[in-house]
């Protein structure tokens, strides 16, 4: 579906975005992660035709950004990080507007615009002006301009952004929804967000691409965590179904231990410690989410 190629941009010497390649399949749902400042907001504007690469190629169903911007962006609803509305305007007219822009026929706006005001919850506020709106309400609006023309591709930059708990769940359900019918990425650099609604993850620093991978396979616990009274690491590498003991650092009465084995074994290695007398203080499977894996990268990339 979308093909990027070592894309970058430069502003003088300094690089927003440096050699960056991935690829987002159909029906997707990818979340940009990063920090502010890491190249989130630049590739977007490059991916939808805002901005123009440096260098590299972006592909979407085989039309070229450049060459073929148009047709691309009629296939993309994109919600920019402050999305640009007219306060003095009503939703619906706005809407309306915004309609005409993406050449709705006149005969189906008012179709297109009910539905668009349904899913985002924004019924309530259809006659009222958005200058009189909350942040999380224009932010609403953003979204429903985004996806009025049912399109292919919905790209949204810090979707949440000003939204209550309850308008962030509704957010979340309205996304997982698009998806059924959409490419969806998500840029955000909150954590929360990306694992609520995402499946896969591209993690930027400073303008790199430092991690690509599926949720599932970034969540996958294989290691215990163990903290004895004692050393015993030579008796938990005798184990067979034990790969590799890593030993952390410990306090003077205190042995912790990082094991190399799949959860299930807890039972064996808490009836090994009791086996070694023992006195067992901690045994988890080792928390590998989105918030560690995201301090190691920030972490490995502090000392390259």
């Amino acid at each position: 579906m979308i093909q990027v190629k070592h894309l970058e941009r430069r502003y003088g010497d300094f690089h927003a975005v440096n050699d960056v390649s991935f690829n987002i399949e159909r029906g997707e749902i990818v979340g940009l992660l990063g920090h502010n400042g890491a190249g989130k907001t630049s590739i977007m504007k490059m991916l939808t035709g805002y901005l123009e690469p440096t260098a590299g190629e972006i592909l979407v169903d085989g039309l070229a950004v450049g060459k073929q911007t148009k047709a691309i962006q009629a296939k993309m609803g994109y919600l920019p990080e402050n999305c640009p509305v007219w306060p003095e305007m009503t939703v619906i007219d706005y809407l309306d507007y915004q309609a005409s822009l993406h050449n709705i026929p006149p005969t189906a706006r008012k179709a297109a615009i009910a539905k668009a005001i349904s899913r985002t919850a924004l019924k309530d506020k259809a006659t009222a002006s958005i200058q009189t709106l909350s942040r999380g309400y224009r932010q609403r609006v953003g979204v429903a301009q985004a996806i009025l023309h049912e399109p292919e591709i919905v790209i949204l930059d810090e979707p949440t952004n000003g939204l209550d708990p309850t308008q962030i769940r509704h957010m979340r359900s309205l996304i997982c929804e698009l998806a059924k019918t959409a490419t969806v990425i998500v840029s955000t650099h909150i954590l929360q967000e990306v694992q609520a609604v995402c499946e896969r993850v591209l993690i930027l620093r400073a303008g790199r691409l430092v991690v690509n991978a599926k949720l599932a396979e970034l969540q996958k616990n294989d290691a215990l965590l163990l903290t004895v009274n004692n050393d015993i690491k030579q008796i938990l590498c005798d184990l067979p179904q034990v790969n590799e003991v890593e030993e952390l650092p410990s306090s003077a009465d205190r042995k912790r231990y990082r094991i190399a084995t799949q959860p299930d074994n807890a039972p064996l290695i808490a009836r090994t410690v009791n086996g070694a007398n023992c006195a067992l203080y901690e045994l988890t499977t080792e928390r590998h989410d989105l918030e560690t894996l995201f301090s190691q990268v920030n972490e490995e990339v502090k000392h390259v």
